[in-house]
């Protein structure tokens, strides 16, 4: 136990031990949650599902709550995470750019929070953190979910929200041989295009049924179309008089520097406090998303005493998704006529000489997922049992040659530049900023003529991960007529490594940035208009939101544009009107390629070792004549980190000859650097339950849990951007030494099963969290470096991960399911509320502002009929708007990490079959009837940060079984 623990934990641990002593000292009857048996594939339908998992939820020690399979290959929903919003407070999140839910809150705990499964063994993931992204994983043919909420110390602590365990199925599940196919085509209705998902899985017993093998395989491709409206980010900061709406300065030059001769003019300080928006545009996405998920499954049992299963998972997702858009960015100091609201929200200002650039870009990325792994069950007595599990998982994330982003920037500036305006007239919730004036010099006429625009930045990276976990688990059983005792241990080593290779570490993306001659400026090039597409119209571009756009977007192949750059040839050996000779960190080394270079402070290399020992005992006796169940564990969990990195420091910033906005950084020799570091935990758990009537059940849980720092955050590295904007510099730092948030977890729930397939649940919890980890920003100089703007020491807004305070998160879970007798009819309904002792203060500015996030209330509702082969369903999902992160797409504030709001969402899915035989059935689904869109805000509700319109899908397929 690390001596950061609380008095408290140390009070609860030592209450645990002595109900350990006291557990093993009382004679009693062990039960433990009955697994799901062999008939749970035989009972088909939505009602036969919900019977299971009533029974599992009923039987279980601790608060779990499951989804079953309706039959083998009929998951409820075609996404996992979809099908675990309808649980009691689990919440999703979604992926803006498809729409698609990549992730769930628990009870408030997002992400890392949350431990993702499969079968008990961990999931590798090479996409940074140790959240999964549901995307991911495959719902066809899962056979369970199961939903942990308090911990099972034989199988991981290491959650404060909820750990997620996700069954798949076996041969012998069900002897005999089993075959499941599936084809389904979807359309989303923005991208307007049919594309399949197909299928299928082979099950079967021979050798006496002493052997079993299970094979399947599922090809999923969905293609999304989306339409968004983003800010970047709101930068606080303070704005000067004469910037101010009404001023009657005869001039205006803001500065905060006490020395300077502007400052002698009162009206040019800087000490009005507001918000400004860095940078807004619009933007088209058409996302294509393939998945392939594999799966073979090998059981031998020899004797009755012996099962040894051997299975192989694999899953392979390429996202490939199309960009076209606009966008504007803005300093501070160049902002006039600025209108603030009570908050200090700018709602409206001009900015003199404003550049329009024209975006597009190619982002691809492919995710190989393969595990492989070894169970042992040996039953060595009638009372002693032990189970040895061993695998090995890699994630890796595009590798080989592949280039992950491909991106292309256009436009006009300089000479026409435009005194361009943004309004802000509404709430995020239902408008977005307006732009008052726009166009070359202000000709709205000629916002996209194709005959002024020239060439500016190109940008090229790839991220590379991997994510590689070795794993192995050693446990045993013991029990009698008596009492259960668990026991084991576990040895996990996961090791994580990332690198970046881009355009911006060789400077390459600035060869021929600047506009061209159009605009005025000697580097840049016109563009040809054979390398445009059919322009985009942005009329009616988000529904139900009111704000006016730019009549079009531009569409072009960002490969198409580098290629016609690459081209020119080679500036070195050819003279290239429009290249950015003038700079030195371009004008010499660029041959012509925009070859990518690694970026030193994006190299990460992380291992992590934990070691870990539990012991838990259960028994059941009676208080009063009514049977009372006692479950009591504790893990002791050890680790220790080796982190490595690549650093170096800025020694220069110089200006750009090509774009006035930009600061090219000037690096120290990179250096390689590691740290080690180390922590150990005892988590101790108790669940008690009583059962009052057969029928009435009252709970009580109290439990330590952890949740580890994200992986990528661990780097020992000062990181300083290569690509500094003026007004605007920023470095980010990792923590090798954090230490994990710290849970002490307490439930108390009454269940009255009333009736079959029907119960009503009242849960409260709550759950005090120390050691938070907090993304502190600081504004500071680095390596004394000079502003070459300013003349000043450059100012960083750094950005930090640190351990910090505490909170306490309590709410209520309700939850009522109920099936109207043999009618067919049935609801399963659920709310949850949820509060902290520390929520987000808006007029806090100081640097570290902390509160807790992912806190929302929520409720599902999901009516249906199930009866004659024919089933109907429609799910209604609400979740109230909640705090998500600190932190935005630009973090340049002067008043810490800005926070990151998600709206409040509803959303209304239907889906339906009918089984034409026993063996054939045909299905549809219909999401988001409602055609809700995606939005988030800033500190004030106005502060619109993304607003994502993603628009219906349709299914339609056919399922055959045997």
């Amino acid at each position: 136990m690390t001596k950061a623990e609380p008095a408290r934990g140390r009070a609860a641990l030592a209450a645990t031990a002595s109900l350990l002593v006291l557990a093993i000292a009382v004679p009693a009857t062990a039960q433990d949650a009955a697994p799901a048996s062999d008939a749970d594939i035989i009972v088909t339908g939505i009602r036969g599902s919900l019977q299971r998992n009533l029974d599992i939820k009923r039987d279980s020690s601790g608060v779990v709550d499951v989804i079953s399979a309706e039959d083998i290959g009929k998951f409820p929903d075609s996404n996992v995470a979809a099908s675990l919003q309808r649980l009691p407070g689990v919440s999703i999140n979604r992926a803006g750019s498809r729409g698609e839910p990549d992730g769930i809150t628990v009870r408030g705990f997002a992400g890392d929070f949350n431990e993702t499964l499969i079968d008990g063994r961990r999931i590798s993931t090479a996409t940074g953190g140790r959240s999964v992204d549901f995307t991911t994983v495959g719902s066809d043919f899962v056979g369970q979910l199961a939903v942990l909420k308090t911990p099972d110390v034989s199988l991981s602590s290491s959650s404060i929200g909820a750990t997620v365990n996700i069954s798949y199925p076996k041969p012998f599940d069900h002897p005999g041989t089993r075959v499941a196919m599936s084809a389904a085509g979807s359309v989303q209705d923005d991208a307007g295009k049919i594309v399949p998902t197909i299928g299928g899985l082979f099950s079967t017993t021979f050798a006496d049924d002493t052997m079993g093998i299970l094979v399947d395989a599922v090809y999923t491709r969905r293609d999304t179309q989306v339409n968004r409206v983003y800010v970047s980010g709101w930068q606080g900061g303070r704005f000067a008089p004469c910037q101010l709406a009404g001023s009657t300065a005869a001039s205006c030059s803001p500065t905060s520097d006490t020395e300077s001769a502007a400052w002698a003019t009162p009206t040019n300080r800087q000490n009005v406090v507001g918000w400004y928006q860095q940078q807004y545009g619009a933007d088209q996405r058409y996302t294509k998303d393939e998945r392939i998920d594999g799966r073979i499954a090998f059981q031998w049992q020899p004797s009755d005493d012996v099962l040894l299963t051997i299975d192989d998972n694999y899953s392979r997702q390429k996202i490939v998704t199309d960009i076209s858009g606009f966008g504007m960015w803005f300093n501070q100091g160049d902002l006039r006529n600025v209108e603030q609201d009570e908050n200090g929200t700018t709602i409206n200002f001009i900015q003199a000489g404003t550049p329009t650039d024209f975006t597009a870009g190619r982002d691809s990325r492919l995710l190989e997922t393969n595990q492989v792994g070894v169970n042992l069950k040996w039953d060595a007595t009638d009372n002693l049992k032990f189970e040895a599990d061993a695998s090995y998982a890699k994630s890796r994330q595009n590798p080989g040659n592949r280039i992950g982003s491909e991106n292309g920037d256009i436009g006009y500036g300089g000479l026409l530049g435009t005194a361009l305006g943004v309004r802000v007239t509404g709430d995020s919730k239902n408008s977005f900023p307006e732009l008052t004036t726009y166009g070359p010099a202000g000709d709205q006429s000629r916002w996209s003529d194709p005959t002024i625009i020239g060439s500016h930045v190109t940008v090229r990276s790839v991220q590379k991960n991997s994510d590689e976990i070795k794993q192995f688990r050693l446990g045993g059983t013991w029990e009698d007529d008596s009492f259960r005792v668990k026991f084991g241990g576990r040895y996990m080593e996961d090791r994580f490594r990332l690198e970046n290779r881009n355009t911006f570490a060789n400077n390459f993306w600035q060869a021929y940035a600047g506009y061209g001659t159009p605009s005025g400026r000697n580097t840049g090039v016109p563009i040809p208009t054979s390398l445009y597409g059919r322009p985009i119209s942005l009329n009616n571009w988000i529904p139900g939101f009111s704000g006016n756009l730019p009549p079009e977007l531009l569409a072009y192949d960002p490969r198409a544009y580098q290629e016609y750059l690459e081209g020119l040839g080679n500036p070195q050996t050819t003279n290239i009107p429009g290249f950015n000779y003038a700079d030195p960190t371009v004008g010499p080394n660029f041959t012509g390629a925009f070859d990518l270079a690694l970026d030193p402070g994006s190299v990460q290399d992380i291992r992590e070792r934990t070691w870990s020992a539990y012991v838990s005992v259960n028994f059941e006796h009676e208080i009063a004549g009514m049977p009372f169940r006692f479950n009591a564990g504790v893990r002791e969990e050890i680790t220790n980190l080796t982190s490595s990195g690549v650093g170096r420091l800025p020694i220069a910033l110089t200006g750009s000859a090509a774009d006035p906005t930009l600061l090219n950084v000037t690096f120290s020799e990179s250096q390689p650097i590691s740290t080690k570091s180390s922590y150990s935990y005892l988590l101790p758990s108790l669940d008690m339950k009583l059962e009052v009537t057969n029928n009435f059940h009252l709970r009580f849980d109290a439990s330590r849990t952890l949740t580890r720092p994200s992986l990528n955050t661990l780097t020992p590295v000062l990181n300083v951007g290569v690509g500094q904007r003026v007004g605007a510099l920023t470095a980010t730092g990792g923590n090798p030494r954090l230490q994990p948030f710290l849970a002490d977890n307490f439930d108390f729930a009454a269940e009255w099963y009333y009736q079959r397939n029907s119960y009503a649940a009242v849960n409260f919890f709550i759950k005090d969290v120390s050691n938070f980890i907090v993304a502190g920003t600081q504004r500071q100089t680095i390596n004394g470096v000079v502003d070459p703007t300013t003349g000043q020491p450059a100012v960083f807004t750094v950005s930090q991960r640190v351990n910090g305070p505490s909170a306490t998160i309590k709410g209520v879970e309700l939850a009522w399911q109920h099936v109207f007798g043999d009618s067919g009819f049935g609801f399963n309904a659920n709310a949850t509320f949820v509060d902290t002792n520390k929520p987000y203060d808006r007029t806090d500015l100081s640097q570290s502002g902390f509160a807790v996030t992912g806190l929302a209330n929520s409720a599902n509702f999901v009516g249906f009929y199930d009866k004659n082969g024919f089933q109907i369903r429609a799910a209604v999902n609400w979740r109230d708007k909640y705090l998500q992160a600190f932190g935005q797409a630009q973090n340049n504030s002067a008043f810490g990490a800005e926070p990151t709001f998600v709206n409040e969402a509803l959303q209304v899915d239907l889906s339906t079959s009918f089984d034409i035989t026993k063996q054939l059935t045909i299905f549809g689904e219909a999401l988001n009837l409602t055609n809700e869109t995606v939005s988030t805000h800033g500190r004030f509700s106005n502060q619109l940060l993304d607003v994502y319109a993603y628009g219906r899908r349709y299914t339609a397929g056919v399922r055959y079984r045997f």
